[in-house]
C-alpha cells in the first residue's frame, strides 16, 4: 500500500498527497492514525476494517426497489433562514451572511454560532406528521440530519457536550426522527457531515479586517473558562469549534481531502468523531448511513471511516439474522471502493447506466432553510424532480430529496405544494419507478448526453433541458416502461425499439398508458416504435406507457 503514516499526529501542518477537490482518495493509501476501539468496539463479524474486506458488500434489493428517499437536511443553520454553510460564511466580512449576522444577533465576536444554537427551539417540530406527509408522497425511505460541519449532535450524544438536549432545542431529535419513520414503516436514514468541522470553521479564527472591530478575534478561540457568567457556562466552545489548531493554507477547494495545505486532524479528533458515529449507529441503528465525505470520513488521516463501516454492516448482519440489508454512502469513489460502499453523486447524475446501484441527492432549495429562495420562487419544481428521478432511475440511481425545514422545524406552504405534486405524480406513475431495474439503454433524446460530472456530482441543470422528445426507460419482468419526461403531442419514435436496434429479445403484445383506459395506437418497424400521442394524459409533468412483453 502507497505509505500515508505519521511519527505522530498532532494538530500543526502536515504534508498529505494533494488530491484536487475533484479527485478520489485512493485505497490504497495507508491510514496515518489507528484508532483505540475500547471505548466503542467494532462488532464482529465478516466485514473488517479494510477496504478489501469492505468490497464484499452488495446493496440490498429493498434499496435497489425504494428507489425515492425525502431528507430533512435540519439543525441550527437553518434557525437565521439565510441558507447554506451559515456557521462558516458568519466568520467572514463582507459576506451576506456576516451582514445578517450582524443584525439579528451581534458582532461574531460576541454572538458566534454557539449564540444561533442557543436561539434555536424548533418550537413547531412534530416529526410524526412530516414522515408521515413523505411518506404520502412516496418515498420509501428517510433521512434525517444527525449533523452538520457545525458539529452539534442532534441527539442525546455521549461523546459531545454540544448536542440538542443539552442546548439549542433540549430535544433527542434523531430519537424523534428514528420514532416517526418506524412508526410509518420507512426504514431509517441518518446522515454525518461533522469530520470536517476541524478544517470548515476555521473562518471563526479570524477578525474583522477593517471597521469599528477591526483585529478582535472572533469566538472560535474561546475556552471553556471564557464561560463564567454566561449562558455557555460549564461548556468549552472548542468542543463545538474545534479551532484550537494552526490555520489551513489554501482555500476551501483544497481543504476536503486533507490535502494541499490542509490543517490535518489530531488523533483526539479522529477518535472523538469515531466514538460519536459509534454511539449514532448503537443507540438508533439507523438502516441507511451517509457520510458528506470522500471515499469515507477522515480517510486517510485515519482508519475510522473503516471501523465505523465494519460495524454499521456487521451489526446490521447480527440485526437481521445475517441478511444484509445496511446501505452506507460515500462521495467521489474509485471503481474499488464502489463496491464496498454505494456511491452517492451530489446535485447531479452520471451519463450513462451505473453498473453499481447509485444515488442522487439534491435538494429543493438550499440545503438548509433560506427565506430568500422562498421569496423569490426558487424552488425546483415538482416537474423537475419528477424529470430528475426518472433520468436517475433509469441509469441504476435512487433520488433522495431534501425539502428544507425551517428553524421552528416545519416546511413551508410552497414546499407541502410541491411534496404533494410529486406525491400525486407518484401515485398515478409509481409502477415505473418503484421495483425496476434499468434496461439496456437509460433513454433517447435530445437531452440524452447530459453533462460531465465534477467532483462530487454537481452537474445538475447543465445538460439541455428535458422535453417530451426525450424518453428513458424501466423495466419491471416482462415490462418495458417508457418515460416521456413531458406531454406528448406528436407520435412518439422510439429508435430503440425498432426491430433493426434488436434489443427486444421478444416481440411486442400491447402498450398501454399508465393510468387511462384510452387505447393506444402503436405501430413498430424496422427503424422505430411508434407511439401516437393520447389526447389526454393523467399526469403533465411526464407519462409512462407500459410495453408488455410476449412470452
Amino acid at each position: 500500500m502507497q505509505s500515508f503514516t505519521l511519527a505522530r499526529l498532532l494538530p500543526i501542518f502536515i504534508v498529505l498527497p494533494a488530491f484536487a477537490m475533484a479527485a478520489a482518495i485512493p485505497e490504497t493509501l495507508t491510514p496515518a492514525s489507528i484508532i483505540d476501539t475500547s471505548r466503542e468496539p467494532v462488532a464482529s463479524g465478516p466485514f473488517k476494517p479494510t477496504w478489501e474486506s469492505l468490497e464484499d458488500y452488495h446493496a440490498p434489493d429493498w434499496f435497489r426497489n425504494a428507489k425515492f428517499g425525502i431528507w430533512a437536511h435540519w439543525g441550527p443553520q437553518c434557525q437565521p433562514e439565510d441558507g447554506d454553510w451559515y456557521a462558516r460564511n458568519m466568520y467572514s466580512q463582507g459576506n451576506g451572511q456576516y451582514k445578517s449576522h450582524l443584525e439579528h444577533y451581534g458582532h461574531p465576536s460576541k454572538s458566534g454560532f454557539k449564540d444561533v444554537i442557543h436561539d434555536w427551539k424548533a418550537e413547531k417540530w412534530n416529526p410524526d406528521q412530516l414522515v408521515a406527509f413523505y411518506k404520502r408522497a412516496g418515498a420509501r425511505y428517510f433521512f434525517a440530519m444527525a449533523n452538520h460541519h457545525d458539529n452539534l449532535d442532534l441527539w442525546d450524544s455521549k461523546y459531545q457536550p454540544w448536542n440538542s438536549v443539552r442546548v439549542g432545542p433540549g430535544k433527542d431529535l434523531i430519537a424523534g426522527w428514528a420514532a416517526a419513520a418506524r412508526k410509518n414503516g420507512l426504514p431509517l436514514g441518518l446522515s454525518v457531515h461533522a469530520a470536517h468541522a476541524w478544517t470548515w470553521y476555521e473562518t471563526a479564527q479570524g477578525a474583522d479586517k477593517t471597521g469599528a472591530h477591526a483585529g478582535v478575534p472572533y469566538d472560535g478561540k474561546l475556552t471553556k473558562a471564557d464561560g463564567a457568567g454566561q449562558w455557555w457556562e460549564g461548556l468549552d466552545p472548542q468542543d463545538l469549534y474545534a479551532q484550537n489548531h494552526s490555520l489551513s493554507r489554501g482555500g476551501m477547494n483544497d481543504l476536503w481531502n486533507w490535502g494541499a495545505g490542509a490543517s490535518t486532524p489530531d488523533a483526539a479528533y479522529c477518535e472523538k468523531f469515531y466514538n460519536r458515529t459509534m454511539d449514532l449507529i448503537n443507540r438508533y441503528q439507523p438502516d441507511l448511513l451517509y457520510f458528506d465525505d470522500t471515499a469515507l470520513p477522515l480517510w486517510p488521516v485515519s482508519d475510522a471511516g473503516l471501523k465505523i463501516a465494519a460495524h454499521f454492516y456487521n451489526r446490521n448482519l447480527q440485526a437481521h439474522a445475517g441478511a444484509l440489508n445496511a446501505v452506507l454512502f460515500g462521495k467521489v469513489l474509485t471503481e474499488p471502493q464502489k463496491k464496498a460502499v454505494v456511491w452517492d453523486v451530489e446535485r447531479g447524475v452520471p451519463n450513462q447506466i451505473q453498473a453499481l446501484p447509485w444515488q442522487t441527492d439534491t435538494c429543493i432549495g438550499g440545503w438548509h432553510y433560506s427565506r430568500a429562495i422562498y421569496n423569490k420562487n426558487g424552488y425546483k419544481s415538482a416537474k423537475t424532480v419528477v424529470h430528475m428521478m426518472a433520468d436517475i432511475v433509469s441509469k441504476n440511481g435512487n433520488l433522495l430529496l431534501n425539502i428544507p425545514v425551517r428553524g421552528d422545524g416545519s416546511i413551508d406552504e410552497k414546499e407541502t405544494a410541491i411534496v404533494e405534486e410529486i406525491g400525486a405524480w407518484m401515485k398515478v406513475n409509481g409502477e415505473a419507478i418503484y421495483d425496476t431495474r434499468p434496461w439496456k439503454r437509460f433513454g433517447e433524446g435530445p437531452a440524452s448526453e447530459g453533462a460531465a460530472i465534477n467532483a462530487q456530482g454537481f452537474n445538475e441543470g447543465k445538460g439541455k433541458p428535458f422535453t417530451a422528445a426525450d424518453v428513458r426507460y424501466t423495466q419491471k419482468g416482462d415490462v418495458l416502461y417508457v418515460i416521456v419526461l413531458g406531454r406528448p403531442t406528436t407520435p412518439l419514435k422510439l429508435g430503440a425499439l425498432g426491430k433493426t436496434a434488436a434489443l427486444l429479445d421478444r416481440a411486442i403484445a400491447g402498450v398501454q398508458l399508465v393510468g387511462s383506459t384510452e387505447s393506444v395506437h402503436w405501430n413498430r418497424t424496422d427503424a422505430e416504435l411508434v407511439i401516437d400521442a393520447p389526447s389526454a394524459v393523467p399526469t403533465t409533468e411526464a407519462c409512462a406507457f407500459k410495453i408488455t412483453l410476449a412470452r
